[in-house]
């Protein structure tokens, strides 16, 4: 079944005064884009993460947000008080020799100077790893519950859109013959108008006759359609990444009503023509978000 690659997942694990969550978003992307965003203290734990990550999601547009919520009394990061003092006394020496009165936006300026702020790095024994990457497969089941969740409703959609284009097709039988009898009105008016009909050769007529409908036979064409639609949705239960082998089945089915419509030559064809056009349109907008 297929597998959408939008999805959502977030778990929390404990580990002594803190609470560390897993925030894990997807969306859809041509291949594997990863986007980390985690405290200085887990950068070392990142292509852990990004590999587990990898073998699970395979493809879409990946952002990681790892966030840490300390007990109460305890903060996440401090203000070397003296490194700030510094700064301060400092700039304000140089901003009174230059002339300038404001010195409010000092401060500002300052707390994002090297050592203002103390992130205090802190060391991550084994424990904490281990922890930690057992609460990112958390996260990843829920993803991937979600991703699922999503390619039901778009399994259900795109098949819907199937067989509308396959309804559509079994329409056009209908007008085939009036098409043919049509084609053939208009040949043999375009030929009186140059040769007497009693100038006509009635054998070489019927078989200029029939070769021409017989290039504007759609026959083919229709049974390539069918068959390209059902292999489609034959596909679509495979366990494997589907979405790039969808759509370059959903192209053959393009091709194929593309070729109807140009050869149609009938208001009636030409109207289904572009109502199955616009479901496969539908079908491949769907297809963007599956994996």
């Amino acid at each position: 079944m297929i597998q959408s690659m939008t999805g959502y997942g977030k778990a929390s694990c404990i580990l002594g005064e803190k609470v560390v969550t897993i925030e894990i978003k997807s969306l859809n992307s041509k291949q594997l884009d990863l986007y980390f965003r985690l405290p200085n203290g887990y950068r070392e734990q990142e292509m852990d993460m990004r590999n587990e990550i990898a073998s699970r999601l395979k493809r879409g547009k990946i952002e990681v947000n790892l966030t840490l919520e300390y007990n109460e009394g305890k903060q996440a990061t401090q203000i070397n008080t003296e490194v700030v003092k510094n700064y301060y006394n400092q700039l304000k020496t140089i901003v009174q020799d230059i002339g300038i009165q404001d010195t409010e936006p000092l401060l500002q300026a300052i707390i994002r100077l090297p050592d203002a702020l103390n992130t205090g790095k802190e060391n991550i024994d084994p424990a904490e790893t281990k922890k930690i990457m057992e609460t990112l497969t958390s996260t990843l089941d829920e993803v991937e519950k979600y991703r699922n969740a999503e390619g039901i409703a778009l399994a259900a959609d795109i098949s819907n859109r199937i067989g509308l284009i396959e309804s559509f097709l079994d329409q056009v039988k209908p007008f085939e013959h009036e098409r043919s009898q049509a084609l053939r009105n208009k040949l043999e008016r375009s030929l009186l108008e140059f040769i007497p009909q009693e100038s006509l050769d009635k054998n070489r007529y019927e078989q200029e006759i029939i070769y021409y409908l017989e290039k504007q036979d759609i026959s083919e064409e229709k049974t390539r359609l069918r068959h390209h639609c059902h292999y489609f949705l034959e596909v679509m239960k495979e366990a494997e990444q589907v979405g790039r082998k969808l759509g370059f089945v959903a192209q053959e089915i393009g091709r194929e009503i593309n070729t109807i419509g140009s050869k149609a030559n009938h208001s009636g064809i030409q109207q289904l023509v572009v109502l199955m056009k616009d479901e496969l349109e539908k079908i491949k907008e769907q297809l963007m978000n599956v994996l």
